[in-house]
């Protein structure tokens, strides 16, 4: 793989690589980039009637409030996808986070994700204990590492699956044969399958994501995973009569009703630019490519071919390469599957205006905090930044607040 970067020289000569405004529905043009975006909630300009009819459908069950009765939890933290994928809209984050835990065979190296104790959610809820009492599962005595995990954006999902994983690999540089200092490599799931969603990368599909949303979030078992071990009762609460419904509790129409919304929610457009600060904003997003960040925060991505036509071919502005890089110790969190305790797939900043929290465990308030945080395979990409004086990093952060 070559990840060419623009020479920093003097700030005044970097050159432009990639530029698209304006946040209107619809497919955005500049030369040589066509991105498709919407508002913040809308469906994916383009589909057909039968394919919008699946997203509302999916929209309603993502806003349904789910109870006892349905099976929730006993465990869970919350009982609707919607409360908290809520902001600025459906699909977007919220003020839960997740909390895991994992350990690190001494022995071998491998990541055990703690899952007969919980370890892959850590949940704050239980439907046997009142809700101000503290119900949240502890920390497993086995554990080696905890991270806390905010919530991410759901927008522009079905684009992200559609994007060929050849396409990943040829983002790839494990060994930094370029000697950039970049070494992004593709994640995998636990049965080794190459995978793009999740904090670490470690979610093949759609389905997948929505299946363990289910299971991990609200306490639901689904067609996919029907046992009741695997969803809302680890450890178990013991109490009778906690989860009457029969398993599974999400049947294959209702998990495929979700997974539906979500390949069809667009990706939300850049802001709109007032005149005047054009070329401020213009030079911050030059700055974006020639101090390094776009090495890993790659603008755009394209998917391949799709039987849905909104998605066959569209080009997505993800600002990701959906890759996992070494953040550093200051960063080291849970292991996954395919990652390591600082690996973390390089965040999309897609949408990152409407955002309030910062890297993956939401540590900072400001953009600023959050770039100046990284470290490890981004350690070169901060230093410049950081060298610059404060007037020029305002380009850079102008820049970040219209995506």
């Amino acid at each position: 793989m070559s990840r060419t970067l623009l020479s920093l020289g003097p700030i005044g000569a970097v050159l432009v690589a990639v530029a698209y405004w304006g946040a209107g529905c619809g497919i955005q043009e500049t030369p040589g980039i066509l991105v498709v975006s919407a508002a913040f909630g809308d469906p994916l300009p383009g589909l057909t009637a039968e394919e919008l009819a699946r997203f509302e459908a999916g929209h309603v069950v993502f806003s349904r409030i789910f109870e006892v009765a349905d099976g929730l939890g006993p465990r869970f933290n919350e009982n609707a996808c919607n409360a908290c994928h809520t902001d600025p809209a459906d699909g977007g984050n919220g003020e839960t986070s997740v909390t895991k835990a994992t350990r690190i065979d001494p022995d071998d190296g491998r990541c055990d994700l703690l899952s007969l104790a919980g370890g892959e959610n850590l949940r704050i809820r239980s439907t046997t204990v009142p809700r101000n009492e503290n119900a949240r599962v502890p920390v497993p005595i086995e554990a080696t590492h905890v991270a806390q995990f905010t919530v991410p954006f759901l927008f522009g999902l079905g684009i992200v699956e559609a994007i060929p994983v050849e396409r990943l690999r040829n983002l790839e540089d494990p060994d930094d044969r370029d000697g950039d200092g970049i070494s992004g490599r593709l994640g995998a799931d636990g049965t080794g399958k190459p995978a793009r969603f999740g904090r670490k990368s470690d979610v093949a599909t759609l389905a997948d994501f929505v299946d363990g949303a289910f299971r991990l979030e609200m306490g639901l078992t689904t067609h996919l995973v029907s046992d009741e071990a695997r969803a809302g009762d680890l450890p178990p609460v013991g109490a009778p009569g906690a989860d009457p419904a029969s398993e599974p509790e999400i049947d294959r129409a209702t998990a495929e009703a979700v997974t539906d919304f979500l390949r069809f929610l667009a990706p939300p457009g850049r802001a709109e630019l007032e005149p005047a600060s054009e070329p401020l904003v213009r030079r911050g997003e030059a700055l974006f490519t020639g101090l390094g960040c776009a090495g890993c925060h790659v603008p755009v991505l394209a998917a391949g071919p799709s039987p849905v036509a909104a998605i066959d071919g569209a080009r997505i502005g993800l600002y990701s390469d959906l890759l996992l890089h070494d953040m550093g110790p200051a960063l080291e969190g849970t292991c996954a599957p395919g990652a390591t305790t600082r690996e973390y797939r390089t965040e999309p900043l897609i949408g990152l205006r409407a955002r309030r929290q910062f890297m993956h465990d939401g540590r900072y308030g400001r953009v600023v905090d959050a770039v100046l945080g990284h470290d490890g395979e981004a350690r070169a990409a901060r230093d410049r930044f950081a060298s610059l004086d404060r007037l020029t990093q305002e380009a850079l952060l102008r820049f970040l607040d219209t995506l």
